[in-house]
């Protein structure tokens, strides 16, 4: 992403400032593509307001096998399957079904990452999705245990990756590892594509633009039910987050704020807050309406989120503290300044402790029968 592009458009109002534990120190070398982090591959602190809506979130998810290359349908990493009914109370909720068929996409030294296709029955939409199990998933100690779920959202367009799966950004390892200390929770991590073509003049912005794939349905409907239908998840809103950089903090800000009874928590790491695809031409309602710039002073979205931004990155800091400043109760948002940071992956990769932090304390952790 380019500093001064047109995806970053903000008025500054001001912000409270608090301090947050200082970054875990990581390495890395990658430069950031035209909409964030490479396009293959993303940081002091401030704080802010608040805001509180309702929404929406669902039922159940069609999914089939994954992309070419891996496993075929049942064969590979299907998912754990567990035999015990759904729960019709407490705060665990078991698999609901039907099970998705489940590729290996990759091995990390916490396990793997598998992936799958998902065909939307609401949106329409079908997109591949991958997902990470902590280890303490398959642990028959916690068989009727639900995790809570954190979904990732790429840098750049997006289109048939997602930056998280790879080793730029090993997430799946740090939290393994924080997991084991006591610092954070074992998530499961969910990372969908955000687009169907890498075309940026064809940017979905995790939204439904009139005449165009549905896309904002899919992220925030399709996905939760196609969580609910194979894993053990946390009953209710409160072990669901949302995290991305970049063009993905775009994505994690917007689908918070617009549907606060699915999402609790949510981490936008140097985003930008006011859509600008070409694909919203004719349709300035509904750009608006899809708008984090508009929704952030709304006062109807009772989520709690950070926003960071690159100490290095004069014109970030402005953008995202002028954002966060405008945060209207129940809505919070804290501002952390990542010192000396750049809008690079390697800087956001530095970033992956204290968000993963961040988020345990701000959502339920696992929750027993």
């Amino acid at each position: 992403m380019q500093p001064q592009s047109s995806r970053f458009r903000a008025v500054l109002t001001g912000a409270t400032v608090f301090t947050l534990a200082a970054a875990l120190a990581a390495c890395g070398s990658s430069d950031g593509g035209s909409k964030g982090d490479s396009a293959k591959g993303g940081s002091g602190g401030t704080a802010s307001s608040s805001s509180s809506a309702s929404s929406s979130s669902s039922s159940s998810s069609g999914a089939s096998s994954s992309a070419p290359g891996s496993p075929a349908a049942g064969s590979g990493p299907a998912a754990p399957a567990t035999t015990a009914p759904p729960t019709a109370s407490g705060k665990v909720l078991m698999p609901t079904g039907p099970a998705a068929a489940f590729g290996k996409a990759r091995d990390t030294a916490a396990g793997q990452i598998m992936v799958t296709t998902l065909n939307g029955p609401k949106s329409g939409v079908s997109g591949k999705v991958w997902v990470w199990l902590p280890p303490e998933y398959n642990d028959p100690k916690y068989a009727r245990t639900g995790f809570p779920v954190l979904t990732l959202y790429a840098g750049g367009q997006s289109a048939g990756y997602n930056t998280w799966t790879d080793n730029q950004l090993p997430i799946q390892e740090v939290d393994a590892e924080l997991a084991k200390q006591g610092k954070a929770h074992p998530f499961i991590m969910i990372m969908p594509v955000q687009n169907l073509d890498s075309n940026e003049a064809k940017a979905l912005e995790c939204a439904d633009i009139p005449g165009q794939p549905r896309m904002g349905t899919w992220m925030a409907e399709d996905i939760p039910d196609f969580v609910r239908a194979n894993f053990r998840t946390v009953k209710g809103r409160d072990g669901w987050g949302l995290m991305g950089a970049s063009t993905g903090a775009f994505c994690s800000a917007k689908l918070a704020l617009q549907y606060p009874n699915t999402f609790k928590a949510a981490v936008p790491i140097d985003g930008y807050f006011n859509p600008d695809s070409p694909l919203w031409k004719g349709h300035e309602t509904e750009r608006q309406a899809n708008s984090p710039d508009l929704l952030v002073s709304q006062g109807k979205a009772d989520v709690r989120m950070l926003a960071t931004a690159g100490g290095a990155n004069a014109y970030e800091m402005k953008l995202v503290k002028g954002w966060a400043a405008k945060a209207a109760p129940p809505l919070t948002v804290e501002y952390y300044e990542q010192p000396g940071g750049k809008h690079l992956t390697t800087d956001f990769k530095k970033m992956i402790p204290d968000m993963l932090q961040w988020l345990s304390r701000n959502l339920a952790g696992p929750q027993g029968e």
